[in-house]
């Protein structure tokens, strides 16, 4: 028997799909600006002559990037409660966002840093400027530019990984469509438009962080 197709069978549940774009963008946004600047000053620690704060960053930089997401995930939902710490669904997905992306943007950003030439670096400490000052108007905005295509992709991997926080009720774009192929049972028409959902949010994304690159870093070149 043939299988007959009913897209139409998802429109009565498309605020379902509306609803977990938002809060996947929500999850997002938030996760990739603290992940980033969770991944800055963890590059900074890495790159620092500190060995004891460097060698701290760097196991947490192994742990993360070397466990799935989703234990992640659970250990900050079911276990921390243990402890006494109780997140809703909505502030786990985000913690475990930022925490992934940290990670991961800390030994990209570093990346970065390790390829700004020390001469400019030198320079900056012969106008008698500190270590902070360096690294904000120095280093930072040169080794962002150098890796920011690398840290696109890596904040699109993490909103595309946003969708294991069905798996803790976080009513994402993936908890919607599950919600709807449970009511409907069509399980190939949901998934169909929830992939073209993920694809245009992705696309979109990475159109937006280009945008943003090329703000920060043009507009810095002709100051």
């Amino acid at each position: 028997m043939a299988y007959k197709f009913d897209f139409g069978a998802i429109v009565p549940h498309w605020e379902l799909l509306v609803d977990g774009m938002i809060l996947t963008t929500e999850l997002t946004v938030i996760g990739a600006v603290v992940g980033v600047g969770l991944g800055i000053m963890g590059a900074w620690a890495r790159a620092s002559r500190a060995p004891v704060i460097s060698q701290i960053v760097g196991v947490y930089v192994e742990l993360i990037r070397n466990t799935p997401f989703l234990v992640q995930l659970f250990f900050i939902f079911f276990g921390l409660p243990a402890l006494g710490v109780k997140l809703s669904e909505f502030q786990a997905a985000v913690l475990a966002m930022i925490v992934n992306l940290g990670a991961y943007s800390t030994e990209i950003i570093r990346a970065g840093i390790l390829a700004i030439p020390q001469g400019q670096i030198e320079a900056a400490q012969s106008l008698a400027m500190n270590r902070v000052q360096i690294f904000r108007y120095v280093v930072l905005l040169p080794a962002l530019k150098k890796i920011w295509p690398a840290l696109s992709s890596q904040i699109v991997i993490v909103m595309l990984g946003s969708s294991v926080c069905s798996q803790i009720a976080a009513e994402e774009l993936t908890f919607g469509a599950n919600y709807i192929q449970a009511i409907n049972f069509r399980a190939f028409e949901v998934y169909f438009v929830v992939t073209g959902l993920y694809l245009a949010m992705s696309i979109l994304l990475r159109m937006g962080l280009k945008v943003l690159g090329n703000f920060l870093f043009e507009r810095r070149r002709h100051v």
